[in-house]
């Protein structure tokens, strides 16, 4: 029977030590496991000593992952261990079975921890509907309390920076956001677009070699005081942008010499035969539309092939 006991640990829990299973109830809805620690004693949570006197217990039901479509509880049998420390403010703590529960969780680490990857992979609505599926209904609002809770990935420092404002509110507040170029990925959110706050912001991080703005003065003027060894470059986008908006102030600003040039609407041009198109397109060839758009579809594509 022992023998029977200990395959079970193993199989129920096999990634947590000091664990005894007592029994295993099975039926159509739900498998109740029944368990309880085999350790000694436990460490007071709030002055770290080793307490072996226990004060009472009582039965605590963590939810846990299902298993063969089965809603999976745990009945547990809890200890409350009297602090041998004096001076110490708490009294009495509750044993904590590591890997498996936390104070005041309802669910097991291996459940909470499996929701929370749902949560990343899915966000509320969809991963709560999965979550339904595979026999644990949870409501979105838990889901995305689980995903803020994780800890913040590990980022590299990078190497490539690319800094741009970001409005809470157009036209009123506004912020500055930092993005590693390298991996396309946001790096961190700035609550203003001041430059001593992008400057504090690099200079921590001495390992900047490129600076990728647009033609903000306080932006240039936050990255070379934040990082002066980095190389400044304004990005396609905004060269572009500009360039477009001088292109159209040059334009209207000499809209009258254009005007001289327009065709004399008393004789009409003759009009261009109708070429039929091969490709069966909508928008024939010699359209303007048409043509100004496989004009750009062909240089986008060539960037593309280029690498770009």
């Amino acid at each position: 029977m022992e023998e029977v006991v200990l395959r079970l640990a193993e199989l129920l829990f096999p990634s947590i030590a000091d664990v005894a299973v007592l029994s295993v109830d099975v039926n159509d809805e739900a498998v109740q496991i029944e368990a309880r620690s085999t350790v000694a004693g436990a460490v007071c949570p709030d002055c770290g000593s080793w307490s072996r006197r226990i004060h009472s217990s009582y039965r605590r039901f963590p939810a846990d992952v299902p298993s063969g479509g089965r809603r999976v509880a745990l009945c547990l049998r809890v200890r409350r261990f009297l602090c041998p420390v004096i001076p110490c403010g708490r009294r009495t703590f509750a044993e904590q079975l590591s890997g498996l529960t936390r104070r005041y969780g309802r669910r097991t680490e291996r459940l909470r921890s499996t929701l929370a990857a749902v949560g990343l992979a899915l966000a509320g609505r969809a991963g709560a509907r999965l979550a339904r599926v595979f026999g644990v209904p949870v409501s979105r609002s838990t889901l995305l309390r689980l995903v803020e809770a994780l800890p913040d990935p590990q980022v590299p420092a990078p190497r490539v920076v690319g800094v741009d404002e970001y409005a809470t509110r157009k036209g009123r507040n506004y912020g500055t956001i930092l993005v590693d170029v390298e991996s396309r990925r946001p790096v961190d959110l700035l609550p203003d677009r001041e430059a001593s706050s992008l400057a504090a912001w690099l200079a921590k991080r001495p390992g900047i070699e490129v600076v990728c703005r647009d033609r903000a003065p306080f932006f240039a003027e936050g990255a070379t005081v934040g990082a002066p060894q980095a190389v400044q470059g304004a990005d396609r986008w905004h060269l572009w942008h500009n360039l477009s908006e001088a292109a159209e102030r040059c334009v209207a600003d000499h809209r009258r010499c254009l005007r001289v040039l327009a065709p004399d609407h008393a004789q009409p041009a003759p009009k261009p035969d109708k070429v039929q198109d091969p490709t069966g397109s909508p928008w024939p060839t010699g359209h303007r539309f048409a043509d100004r758009t496989r004009a750009k579809h062909a240089t986008i594509h060539e960037l593309l092939a280029g690498g770009l």
